[in-house]
C-alpha cells in the first residue's frame, strides 16, 4: 500500500529543513526546533502538519522578516530541499511577510525550484494585487521552469487546495502570463497552462474559447496538446465551443442500444454497461456519461471515436465503481445513467443503488 501523503512531513523532512537553516545561520536552535515540529505530527492531516511545522519554524527563526527570509534563501542554496521539507518554509513566508512584498517574492522564488510556492503566494496576490502579478510577469521570462510555472500555478482561478483571490476570477489579468508561456519548451509547465485555461473555462467559457481558439491561429509546437488539456472541462460540461475545437460537431451522434448488467448494484461493487452508437456524420465522437441522483449530478470520461461515414457504429463498454472514497459518500438510492453523444443526453437508463453486503 502506497505510503499516505501526510507521512511525507515527518522527522525526515523535518530534520532536512533543520539542515539547511543551521547550515544558513548557526544560532538556529536545531534542537528545539526538531522537538516542537515533530511533537503531535501523528494525529494531525497532511495541511496540518505542514502549518504545525511552519508553525515551529517562526518559533526558531528570527521575528523580523527580512533577516528570516535571508536565512530561509541562504537554507535552500546550502541543501537541496524537496517539496516535503520545503513547504514548511513557503508557509512561514505565506503568513509573516505581507508587509515585505519584494523580499517575500524573492523568497519564494529561491524555495520554488525546490518546494513550489504556488499556495504561499495567494496572500501576496490578494494583499498586493497587480503588484504581485507584476512580479509574477517576470517569472513567466525566467530561465528555470519551476519559476515559470509558478506564474501560471500560482495565480490559477481555482487552485485546488488554495485560498481563493477574488479579483483573480475576471479573466484578463492572468492572460499575458498565459500567451507567454502557452508554448513552453517545458511539458510542466504547460500543463500548468492548460489547469488554469480550464479554470478559466469553469466561471467565462466564451473567453477560454476565444483564447485557444487565438493560440491555434498563432501556432506552435505544442498548442494541440495544451488545447486538448485545457478543453477538457468544456467538453465535459458539452460546451458547443469547446466541441468545435476538438472538431466534434455539438449534439451530433444518437444511440442505438443502451444495456444495463443489472438494475441493481451495491456500494463497494461495479455497474457495468454498454452503449452502442450511430455517428450521424463524419469526425469525432465525444463520449460520456453521468451518474444521476436527487441534488446531484457527476460526468465520466466514456470515451472518444472519430467515425469515417455517417452511419458508422460505435460500441463502448464500461464498468463505473461505487467503492467508497473519502473524499465523497454515495447513499443508497435510485440513480439514472445518461449517455452523453457531443454534449447532449441521447439515452439514459434507471438502476438502483443498494447498501454494500
Amino acid at each position: 500500500m502506497a505510503q499516505p501523503l501526510k507521512e511525507m512531513i515527518g522527522t525526515a523532512s523535518v530534520g532536512l529543513l533543520a539542515d539547511g537553516v543551521t547550515a544558513a545561520w548557526a544560532p538556529f536552535p536545531r534542537d528545539r526546533f526538531v522537538a516542537e515540529a515533530t511533537a503531535g505530527l501523528a494525529g494531525l492531516e497532511l495541511k496540518d502538519r505542514v502549518r504545525h511545522v511552519a508553525r515551529a519554524l517562526g518559533g526558531a527563526l528570527p521575528p523580523a522578516f527580512p533577516h528570516a527570509a535571508g536565512i530561509l534563501r541562504e537554507a535552500a542554496a546550502r541543501v537541496r530541499l524537496d517539496m516535503w521539507s520545503g513547504w514548511p518554509a513557503t508557509d512561514h513566508v505565506a503568513g509573516h511577510g505581507l508587509d515585505h512584498l519584494d523580499e517575500a517574492m524573492t523568497t519564494l522564488a529561491a524555495l520554488t525550484p525546490y518546494a513550489t510556492g504556488e499556495f504561499a503566494v495567494r496572500p501576496y496576490l490578494d494583499r498586493h494585487g497587480e503588484d504581485a502579478l507584476k512580479i509574477m510577469y517576470g517569472w513567466a521570462e525566467s530561465p528555470d521552469e519551476h519559476l515559470r510555472r509558478l506564474a501560471s500555478e500560482g495565480s490559477r482561478p481555482r487552485l485546488p487546495w488554495a485560498t481563493r483571490v477574488r479579483w483573480l476570477m475576471e479573466p484578463g489579468p492572468t492572460l499575458p502570463i498565459l500567451d507567454r508561456l502557452r508554448d513552453d519548451p517545458s511539458e510542466y509547465v504547460r500543463r500548468s497552462v492548460a489547469n488554469h485555461v480550464n479554470d478559466i473555462a469553469k466561471d467565462h467559457p466564451g473567453v477560454a474559447v476565444e483564447l485557444l481558439g487565438r493560440w491555434r491561429s498563432e501556432g506552435g509546437s505544442h498548442v494541440e496538446r495544451v488545447l486538448r488539456h485545457a478543453v477538457r472541462g468544456l467538453l465535459r460540461a458539452g460546451h458547443p465551443g469547446g466541441l468545435e475545437l476538438v472538431g466534434a460537431a455539438p449534439g451530433g451522434g444518437s444511440v442505438r442500444d443502451l444495456v444495463l448488467d443489472a438494475d441493481r448494484v451495491a456500494v463497494g461493487e461495479r455497474l457495468r454497461f454498454t452503449v452502442t452508437l450511430t455517428a450521424g456524420s463524419p469526425g469525432p465522437l465525444v463520449l460520456k456519461y453521468a451518474i444521476r441522483r436527487d441534488g446531484s449530478r457527476r460526468v465520466f470520461h466514456l470515451g472518444e471515436r472519430r467515425a469515417e461515414a455517417a452511419d458508422e457504429a460505435v460500441t463502448v463498454t464500461k464498468s463505473h465503481s461505487f467503492r467508497p472514497v473519502t473524499t465523497r459518500t454515495e447513499p443508497p438510492g435510485p440513480r439514472v445513467l445518461e449517455i452523453v453523444v457531443n454534449g447532449t443526453v441521447r439515452a439514459s437508463a434507471p438502476f438502483t443503488l443498494t447498501e454494500a453486503p
